[in-house]
This record gives C-alpha cells, structure tokens and sequence, in this order.
C-alpha cells in the first residue's frame, strides 16, 4: 500500500466544520421502524441515534441484529415502515407524509462490502462516475479525481484498470468514488471483510485519519469487534432490531448496561461471588467464593436489586487477572488460588486455563516472558475494582465460565 502521508497539504477537501469545538448532527435517525414481508419480528424497531460531524459511529451485533438494515434506510436503499431521517437540517425521509428521497439526493456517499469496482472502466473512470453521472465539467472532474485519489494514496494509479488491482488498492479507489462528490456523510458496509488481516490493520489506520483530516460523519457497519473498538467515536450494539447500548468503546467494554454487551464485547469470566456491602450508587463488595479473603468491587445497574448477602456473577475482564506462581499452600489476601491446566503460547501472550476452588476453569491470559508450567499452582491476583456485577438468577456450569 501506498505510504503517502494525509497532511493538511494533501487534502484540498473543504471541512465541513470550520469552527473550532463545533459539534453539529450530520445525519439523525428518528424513530426507524422497518419489518420485511412475511417475517412477523420487526429487523429495526424504534431506532433513533444521531452522528455528528467529525464522529465515526459503528453499528455492531450479531448477525440478523438490524445493523444493514439501518444502514440501508440511511442510504436510501430500504425504505422505513415508520420514522423519519435527516441529513442535517434536510429531511430525507419522513414516513408520515410518505416522503423518501432517493440516494442521489441524500449528502452521502457509500462504501460496499464488495467495493463494486467496474471492471471495464480504469481507476480514474470508476472514481470520476459520480461527477459525471452529475454532468459535471470535464476539467472539474479531472482536478477532483486527482485529490480524491491522493487522499487516498492512489495517485498515479489514474490509467489502472479495475480487474488490475489488488483487494486492498480496490478499497481504496471505492473509498475516492465514495469521497469525491465531498459528502457530509459516509456510510461503510463491513468495507473490511474481504482483506487479510494485515490489510485490514492498515486500512483501519488509514480510514481513521481520513476521518479526522476531512472531518465529515461515518456511520460504519462491522461485526469485527476490534475494528469497532478500534475505530470509533461511539458504538450502538444492536440485538433483535434494537440498540441495547450505545456510548465510547471503553464504556461499553468497561461498564456493559445488560448481559447482552457484556457477553458479546471481549471476552468475560463469570465469577461466582457474595456480597458484602453495597451503596447507593451501585457500588458492591464482594466476596468470591473459594477464597473468602479476596474481596474485590463491582459496579451494578440494580443497585435497589442487589442486597447484602445475595450471590452474584461479578464480570471481569481476562487481562485484569495476572496470575503469578504459587509461593505457599495459602494465597494472600485478595488472590485466588488454583491449577494451571492448560498453557498455550499465542505468540504476544500466553493463553491459561486455571482450575479454580468455588469457580470452576477459568481462561486467563499471561505473560509470554513468565511461562508457568501446566500442572503448577498459582495464585490469582485480580483488579481490585472496575468489574460489572449481577444477580446470580440462573445456574452456571463450568463450561460457562
């Protein structure tokens, strides 16, 4: 891939928004409901989410979740049973008075999954499509193709045909087409999927500082979490049609609002646990069971609905345990004492399962410099707080841990 930089002398695009601190709403999703024929569940049910400009907001969740079928009524490609979309202060769609605006008379531009590059046209053709479809002058034309092909580091790729490209140079000239008619908005249909993963790395790199250059809004489907975390400003998981958590990617990892996020973003240990007190603002004590010793603090949603004594999950994150080799039958206070199992080595770390006394097997993760041995003792040392808790309202095996 090309290494040219995306400095300030590069990019010729206008920004959209010139006022420094400014935060303006370039497209606002009110109220979208859609239902296929035939199905008797709604794919999106009473959506509503602003993007401003300058944020990359990624809609995220399993499949058949409703993140397409957002981005598609945003494009102008399905139409919405119920709600309303603005592009900026521009009405697109309004169900009520039977008003849907096609997609050339939305301020956008959109990336496929499958890039659409036209294989009889070379690169600069296939970018300059949409100016000319707009009978725009042909010198115009010229001038904006170039920029948008520097943005995106293809210049000198112009007389390229489109079967002559690689997956990543593809992706590239779709994101020009998409840029050179200067939208207020880009949406991206999982535009990653089809790279290997070391493209996929560097196209995260780059889209991020396109972003941050032209200042313009990205509504961004994905079901990769790391390019989610990773690339946006904000995230809306969605589940069965509807946005269970919408906020920063920290938020969501560190602070889930249902069992949904915090079972679907990373990867979470269940641990088995007592509480010992509680606050106002949700702030438990708990003691894990196994080692009444080691209390550490979780934060609930239900504060009213978690009392003292009750038994709970408390969520924690595997790369908040550090497990260290045993130096005594007795492990000190606020550890956890168990079997190392299982040791994998995956290259930037090592992968353990531990056997733990009143918790079943857990996965953890260790460092690749200290390899411990399988069928050693440890001692597991935990965060001492910022984990989520809940109410331990159902049965939990060891494989669920």
């Amino acid at each position: 891939m090309s290494g040219t930089a995306l400095t300030a002398k590069t990019i010729e695009f206008p920004p959209k928004n010139p006022v420094a601190g400014a935060s303006k709403v370039a497209m606002r999703l009110s109220g979208l409901t859609k239902t296929y024929p035939g199905n008797r569940f709604p794919a999106v049910k009473n959506l509503s989410l602003d993007v401003h400009d300058g944020e990359i907001v990624t809609l995220l969740g399993p499949s058949g979740c409703g993140k397409t079928t957002t981005l598609r009524m945003a494009a102008g490609l399905e139409v919405p049973d119920e709600g309303e979309i603005r592009f900026g202060d521009t009405v697109v769609v309004m169900s009520s008075a039977g008003l849907c605006l096609p997609p050339n008379k939305r301020d956008m531009g959109m990336v496929f999954q499958s890039y659409a590059i036209w294989p009889h046209m070379t690169v600069a053709q296939n970018v300059a499509f949409p100016l000319k479809s707009r009978k725009c002058p042909r010198n115009q034309i010229r001038d904006r193709v170039r920029r948008a092909l520097e943005l995106v580091g293809m210049a000198g790729y112009e007389d390229r045909p489109g079967p002559l490209l690689s997956g990543g140079q593809q992706q590239r000239v779709a994101f020009a087409r998409a840029l050179i008619t200067e939208p207020r908005v880009l949406l991206l249909d999982e535009p990653f999927s089809s790279l290997d993963a070391k493209l996929r790395e560097k196209m995260r790199i780059r889209v991020k500082r396109l972003q941050k250059e032209l200042n313009i809004a990205f509504l961004f489907v994905t079901h990769d979490q790391i390019e989610a975390l990773s690339l946006s400003n904000r995230i809306a998981l969605m589940n069965a049609g509807e946005v269970q958590q919408l906020g920063s990617p920290r938020l969501l990892y560190e602070n889930p609002a249902n069992e949904f996020v915090r079972d679907f973003v990373g990867k979470t240990l269940l641990l088995r646990g007592e509480v010992q007190s509680g606050d106002s603002s949700g702030r438990l004590a708990i003691a894990l069971h196994g080692s009444p010793d080691c209390v550490i603090y979780g934060r609930t949603y239900d504060p009213g609905g978690i009392e003292r004594g009750k038994q709970v999950f408390i969520g924690v994150r595997p790369e908040d345990v550090e497990v260290l080799p045993a130096q005594g039958p007795v492990a000190p206070p606020g550890m956890l004492t168990g079997t190392l199992d299982v040791a994998l080595f995956v290259g930037e770390r090592i992968e353990y399962q531990v056997a733990v006394e009143g918790q079943g097997t857990i996965d953890i993760y260790g460092e690749r410099h200290r390899p411990i041995e399988e069928g050693h003792k440890v001692w597991l040392k935990l965060r001492p707080d910022g984990h989520s808790a809940w109410e331990s309202n159902r049965s939990l095996d060891e494989e669920d841990i």
